[in-house]
């Protein structure tokens, strides 16, 4: 017999998403819950989702934590979270140089030079190109999305 298995989402405080999937892990050991996997999304606040046999096993999962604000009523679909998983699977393919467009934040839709991209903290950091003084800032790697690759090498463009 196939178990199935529901992705229940859980809210929780804002920033202590973290805390709130340590204490659930420790709760469904000690409990022996049926409780398969927790994330919570990269770049979303306030929630954390857990694959569950069932909500009664969810809840007493999340029951008593510290942040968790409770289970959700509706089960979540796979296709509603599934763009958040890919994520994870992306090469990073960003280079030094490249002409990007900041996505997300304050410099949302500005367009920047990449000077530096620091893969283990998934950090890049940018030099806002229509700034009269050019700052460094530095941001998350699924914050900018490439524009241009800076392939011409200037010393083969000057004409003899």
């Amino acid at each position: 017999m196939e178990q199935t298995s529901q992705i229940y989402a859980i809210r929780t405080t804002a920033n202590r998403e973290d805390q709130v999937i340590d204490f659930l892990t420790s709760n469904v050991q000690k409990k022996k819950l049926e409780v398969y996997s927790a994330i919570r999304p990269h770049g979303m606040r306030g929630y954390i989702f857990v694959e569950a046999s069932n909500r009664s096993d969810a809840e007493q999962a999340a029951f008593g934590i510290p942040y968790a604000r409770g289970v959700l009523p509706n089960v979540v679909a796979y296709k509603e979270i599934e763009h958040m998983l890919e994520q994870v699977k992306k090469e990073i393919n960003i280079q030094k140089n490249d002409v990007a467009e900041i996505i997300s934040g304050p410099f949302k839709r500005e367009k920047a030079k990449i000077v530096r991209v620091d893969k283990l903290k998934e950090e890049v950091v940018v030099e806002l190109l229509d700034a009269a003084v050019p700052i460094p800032i530095t941001v998350k790697l699924d914050a900018v999305k490439v524009i241009r690759r800076d392939t011409d090498d200037p010393i083969q463009n000057v004409e003899n």
